[in-house]
């Protein structure tokens, strides 16, 4: 039985909020701290791994040098080649890759004129990779395979893992550690509006933002659409709410209208990943693109994901909207006005290809992360995604380069 409105019943509520509110920027404070820690400690930890390495180096190059002159050792040829252990040759040390630097990307134009890697995948190699693409997306037909002729990105993108796609020729154009599971941030909203998409048949139904979901936005540092608690906005606000500003708030709403719960649509989350073919390397925990050990994917992966979402209509609309304004609400009485900065970027860098579709993410496990669909002047359609660029904006010319100077090299 409900108990009947009192002024002490509306205070205690208060005071409850109040402490529950304090209790959570405890807790946020805690993680701050945390992670301060980390960033403090991580050059010192980089500093001992190379002491240690010099360490390692110096005993393997002693040890070659003693073995090289054993008569140093007071040891004899004729004991050397008696015994096979001193035979051997020290392992070679391979020179470590060069880290690419942000520093050096920040001018487009300097980024987008750099040179490109010609060569094809080693057959080593493009075996291994096919072996592990054969059969993924088959189940829906989204699949693309790694051939002789896909290419490597090198030292021209400053993204750690990217991938290239044409899903009609089934084929993989270009990639760079495609393969490699990665933290997708919120290129997982992609999923999101694609599951949500598949289940709504009322766009103009409406849900009212609860305190949880606001609660669980605050608490983890989401970005936001800026819905109110007690708000009731429509569907389609949630859809759009989800991809363009990548609100949090609007991926919880449409997953408690969904399913009634985050938990319960991160299982259809998980179903449509099995169903896509991805599910032994991909799995989500969340519906928002929290970094979690178990949420995780590949960028081939998230290519997949993509594939699937511009094919359905309402999705393909949603992801190609540069701008949205949600409904008239008591709380927000002129809507509020949405943008897809990542569009309303890369338009002006477009070369040959127009790009359509578009959704970037962000945590510190993955970098800045964009997954993008494009056409070009013969209507010919591709698919890339990156993970590892140290700013959006270097995100931004990846995507343009590999779509513009990349494009038009493999095309001479």
């Amino acid at each position: 039985m409900n108990q009947p409105f009192s002024e002490d019943n509306e205070e205690a509520a208060r005071e409850r909020r109040r402490k529950r509110l304090v209790e959570m920027k405890r807790q946020k404070e805690r993680r701050r701290k945390v992670r301060l820690l980390i960033q403090k400690a991580a050059p010192l930890a980089a500093s001992m791994l190379v002491i240690f390495l010099l360490f390692f180096m110096g005993s393997r190059l002693v040890r070659g040098a003693s073995e090289a002159h054993p008569e140093q050792n007071g040891q004899s040829m004729a004991t050397q080649q008696n015994d096979p252990e001193k035979q051997e040759n020290p392992e070679r040390q391979d020179e470590p890759e060069q880290q690419n630097d942000p520093e050096k990307q920040e001018d487009p134009e300097q980024h987008i004129g750099g040179s490109i890697q010609n060569t094809t995948l080693s057959s080593v190699i493009t075996g291994t990779v096919s072996e592990l693409s054969q059969n993924k997306g088959s189940l829906l037909g989204y699949s693309a395979q790694v051939t002789a002729d896909t290419r490597r990105f090198g030292e021209d993108i400053v993204s750690s893992n990217a991938v290239l796609a044409d899903f009609e020729e089934k084929r993989i154009i270009a990639e760079k550690s495609a393969f490699e599971t990665i933290s997708p941030a919120s290129m997982t909203k992609i999923l999101t509006l694609l599951v949500a998409a598949e289940q709504v048949t009322d766009l103009e139904d409406t849900f009212t933002i609860t305190i949880d979901i606001t609660d669980y936005s605050f608490v983890n540092d989401c970005s936001n659409v800026g819905f109110a608690v007690g708000e009731t906005v429509t569907v389609r606000d949630l859809l759009y709410g989800t991809i363009l500003p990548s609100g949090a708030d609007a991926a919880l709403g449409l997953a408690v209208y969904v399913a009634g719960s985050q938990e319960a649509f991160v299982e259809m989350m998980n179903e449509k990943l099995a169903e896509l073919g991805l599910s032994e390397t991909a799995h989500f925990t969340n519906c928002v693109g929290l970094y979690n050990q178990e949420h995780y994917c590949t960028v081939y992966d998230m290519a997949v994901i993509l594939k699937a979402a511009v094919e359905n209509e309402l999705c393909r609309e949603i992801l190609s909207a540069h701008t949205y304004t949600t409904s008239a609400t008591e709380q927000h009485p002129e809507g509020i006005i949405m943008s897809n900065w990542f569009l309303r970027r890369i338009e002006d860098k477009e070369g040959g290809e127009e790009v359509l579709c578009g959704k970037t993410g962000y945590v510190v496990q993955s970098g800045n992360c964009a997954a993008s669909y494009s056409v070009d002047e013969n209507g010919k359609e591709y698919i890339c995604v990156t993970v590892g660029a140290g700013s959006n904006w270097l995100c931004i010319y990846d995507h343009a380069f590999i779509y513009g100077k990349f494009m038009e090299a493999m095309a001479k």
